[in-house]
């Protein structure tokens, strides 16, 4: 912002607020900025105006192949949000295995939730699995389940033909 002349550093470049005076603003601020300091204020651009799990991030993810991995750990938010039985289920089978997976199918959310917790943590006689990424947070984006209805991964099945190459 303060490379835009802005003294609100908590202010957005790409407002979209209709102000055609300020993107012109905006517009002659970069003309006079050298190349490094415009891609700087792309990037921030970027982050305002890409939304996630849209057609524009899983082409982008895709193509950069981003590993979320290296950005992502999943929190008590992430656990706190698992009610889904059949989610939690393959999740436990892609941490644990199918043998534990198939032996707590009956149990409920929370308890194979606490399972998955305690793989990741090394904890409770679980071995540690040190890297694991939901299937939602990959690229291609993937669903748990067949019953479709998962934006994301609709959106890349969307925009995937266009980068394939023959």
């Amino acid at each position: 912002m303060a490379l835009l002349g802005s003294p609100d550093e908590d202010g957005v470049v790409a407002g979209g607020n209709g102000d055609a005076f300020a993107i012109a603003g905006v517009f002659a601020r970069l003309l006079a900025l050298c190349d490094d300091d415009v891609m700087r204020v792309l990037t921030l651009v970027m982050a305002e105006t890409l939304a996630a799990g849209s057609a524009v991030i899983e082409a982008l993810g895709n193509h950069l192949h981003v590993d979320m991995g290296t950005w992502w750990q999943p929190d008590d938010a992430f656990f706190d949000l698992l009610r889904d039985k059949e989610i939690d289920n393959s999740m436990l089978a892609e941490i644990g295995g199918k043998l534990v997976a198939d032996g707590n199918v009956a149990e409920k959310v929370k308890t194979q939730t606490k399972i998955i917790r305690d793989f990741l943590a090394g904890e409770n006689g679980r071995q540690k699995i040190e890297t694991w990424l939901p299937r939602w947070m990959k690229f291609p984006a993937e669903s748990y389940t067949s019953r479709g209805g998962f934006r994301t991964a609709d959106q890349w099945t969307q925009v995937q033909p266009l980068f394939v190459r023959e």
